[in-house]
């Protein structure tokens, strides 16, 4: 039996303070690998302490070091103990992205039960088959329906109940777990599973994984496992050995993932991949782009939507390499991060038609107008065979018609629709029918049913702003540009990916026909344009459409007249990505948090009384009196006094503002760079 960490070993006479202070170190450390090795070896563990837990310690009672804490917490059927310190990581905005991919593993397992007999039961769910027996009827005709009842109870299909293993039912891998909430998620609310791999990198990860499994029952589903990913998923090459479903949401970009994953997925199985790496989707680094996804991205008001076609076309590109293919089911942008949904398939003739499915783009640096550029091009052939072919190009001239600018060259990127409407609609369907079984089922409604309401043969997409400062005029209302289109015969649709989008059919010239006509009802004063931009050689051509505001009733989308809730409300100060997870990793103390308050938004500090925000505003030196060029002296809003030492450590010099006020006292007085 092993002593307590507070008692040595063994004590030898008269040590000194030092060699004490190492033998109960060493003894710790000791204790530690015993005890991981004991979770490793998978030898078996009493029932977990919930309260010791909540407190901070281990099932058997292991003492944490000194100042260790750890949180439990409550999301969907799943209750999890989480470290306060960053050694594992978890976000809980991404409650969406879990309660979402909850729900689509639920129809995903639905459909491929159905084919082999076997129904899903969801909890909150209404049973549809039910046997109603009128008790007005004759006795005899009770009997009757009595016998029917008992021969159809005979003849039900077998079901699949959450919590239970289900012999047929999927098997599911979660190559980067954490702390195993989602798979713990996926063992207690999606039915119809026969097991859930939780792996992790992670040495502490998997230890807390093994604990909250204990913790929420589901060890008979849940099987926790220490590997590296990609190794794991290429061990199950093999096809009796794939997984049904693959979830991969690591911190950053899935890339180096993606070439295992397409490989482990069974045919015809789910591969779900998170990407929060959009700095580089969206443009912001094109050859880091092509270098993980094998496309360039491009800064555009539709990059959020590019950004989603770039992640589907390596996907496809990577499965091509296997005589594989990828089908969207869903795909969705939101928040700080894009998610999708795809089945992989197997199949030589399909794989060559993954050329089509492929475009280039040519976006004008100037007005920002897109043309699209296939790669393949499939046409008929006899037989009723398709013949595969280069497709021509370019769609454009060297300079933009509308402006005269130059083109920027993006992609390739996926040009075919993002989702499978039929299978979009049977989540929504699901989602609405049992609003109580997720935290953010508003939200995934909302999301979902502009979805429903996206054309699916349109890629990218146009924002007012966009248009409307491309010629510096005023913007027009979403109803009003919207009704313009419908009445030219246009088709016209909102974007989950933006609020002001407008994905039209309609080419870029009768877009910029509409906002000249637009033009002339709110005009822009000619003489400040330059000959050269892009607004004075856009309104010096007359428009060839005569476009009509007048606001038509089917403008209005039926998701947006409802009022249904698509974008992520603030759910906690600082909200969005999170550090990368690392070993030993600190908690964010209040010293960050106040250094945090200090640094960011100092001008707009909720001060009710302007009298104290003028007084809290000097507290922060002016910058511009230290360089000798301050001219607003003692109606400066920032302090000329040399800063004591303690304000120096706690306030940030910032520039004095340019437009001072003549009465520092009132509410006006705070007014500078970044106030409102």
């Amino acid at each position: 039996m092993i002593c307590p960490p507070s008692v040595p070993t063994c004590r030898r006479p008269g040590p000194n303070p030092a060699s004490v202070h190492r033998d109960q170190f060493d003894f710790r450390c000791l204790e530690r690998r015993l005890y991981r090795a004991r979770f490793m070896e998978g030898q078996p563990q009493g029932p977990p302490n919930s309260a010791a837990m909540e407190n901070g310690t281990e099932p058997d009672g292991e003492e944490r070091p000194p100042g260790f804490q750890e949180t439990t917490i409550t999301e969907g059927a799943a209750r999890i103990v989480f470290p306060n310190a960053n050694e594992v990581f978890y976000n809980p905005v991404q409650e969406f992205n879990r309660d979402l991919t909850c729900a689509v593993i639920t129809e995903f397992a639905r459909i491929q039960l159905a084919a082999k007999g076997i129904q899903i039961k969801v909890p909150g769910e209404k049973d549809v088959q039910k046997v109603v027996v009128d008790l007005s009827e004759p006795k005899e005709d009770k009997a009757e329906l009595k016998e029917g009842a008992n021969l159809a109870l005979e003849d039900q299909p077998r079901t699949a109940a959450v919590g239970e293993i289900c012999e047929e039912g999927l098997r599911v891998l979660e190559g980067l777990a954490a702390s195993g909430l989602r798979s713990i998620r996926f063992a207690r609310e999606v039915p119809g599973l026969r097991s859930v791999v939780a792996n992790d990198a992670s040495a502490r990860a998997v230890d807390l994984m093994r604990r909250n499994v204990q913790l929420n029952e589901v060890a008979h589903l849940v099987q926790p496992s220490q590997a590296d990913a990609r190794m794991l998923m290429y061990q199950h090459q093999k096809a009796s050995e794939r997984f049904d479903v693959i979830d991969l949401d690591p911190y950053g970009s899935p890339a180096s993932f993606l070439d295992a994953a397409v490989q482990a997925v069974s045919e015809g199985g789910l591969l779900c991949v998170t990407c929060t790496d959009m700095a580089v989707l969206a443009g912001n680094s094109g050859e880091t782009c092509y270098s993980k996804y094998g496309a360039m991205a491009l800064k555009s008001r539709a990059c959020h939507e590019m950004a989603l076609r770039t992640v589907l076309h390596s996907l496809d590109l990577r499965a091509n390499c296997y005589q594989r293919f990828v089908v969207p089911l869903l795909s969705i942008s939101a928040d700080f991060y894009v998610r999708v949904f795809v089945r992989v398939f197997t199949g030589q003739a399909k794989v060559k038609a993954s050329a089509s499915k492929q475009a280039l783009v040519f976006q004008c640096v100037g007005c920002g107008a897109f043309h699209l550029q296939r790669l393949g091009k499939a046409s008929a052939a006899s037989g009723g065979r398709l013949k595969f072919s280069a497709a021509c190009g370019p769609p454009v001239a060297p300079e933009c018609e509308h402006c005269g600018q130059r083109h920027q060259l993006g992609g390739p990127m996926w040009a075919e629709p993002l989702h499978d409407l039929e299978f979009v609609g049977r989540v929504l369907e699901a989602v609405s029918a049992n609003p109580g079984r997720f935290h953010t089922a508003e939200r995934i409604r909302g999301v979902l049913s502009v979805i429903t309401e996206e054309l699916p043969d349109v890629p990218l997409y146009y924002t007012l702003d966009q248009l409307s400062s491309t010629i510096h005029c005023n913007t027009p209302s979403l109803l009003q540009l919207r009704s313009a289109l419908l009445h030219a015969g246009f088709r016209v649709s909102l974007s989950h990916a933006c609020k002001n989008a407008v994905k039209t059919d309609a080419p870029s010239s009768t877009l910029w026909d509409i906002m000249r006509c637009w033009e002339k009802e709110c005009p822009v004063k000619r003489e400040r344009l330059s000959e050269s931009s892009p607004a004075f050689r856009i309104l010096s051509v007359e428009p060839r459409l005569q476009a009509n505001f007048t606001i038509r009733d089917d403008a209005n989308p039926s998701s947006r007249q409802r009022g249904l809730k698509r974008f992520q409300a603030n759910p906690e100060a600082n909200w969005g990505p999170r550090p990368r997870a690392r070993p030993g990793g600190k908690a964010a103390g209040e010293t960050v948090e106040e250094r945090r308050r200090l640094l960011q938004n100092k001008r707009k500090e909720p001060v009710e009384d302007p009298a104290e925000r003028a007084a809290w505003l000097k507290t922060f030196p002016c910058k511009r009196f230290k360089e000798g060029t301050c001219q607003q002296g003692h109606q400066c809003c920032y302090s000329h006094s040399p800063p004591s030492p303690k304000a120096t450590a706690e306030a940030t010099p910032t520039d004095c503002p340019e437009a001072p006020s003549q009465n520092p006292a009132e509410p006006g007085a705070a007014t500078g760079p970044g106030t409102e």
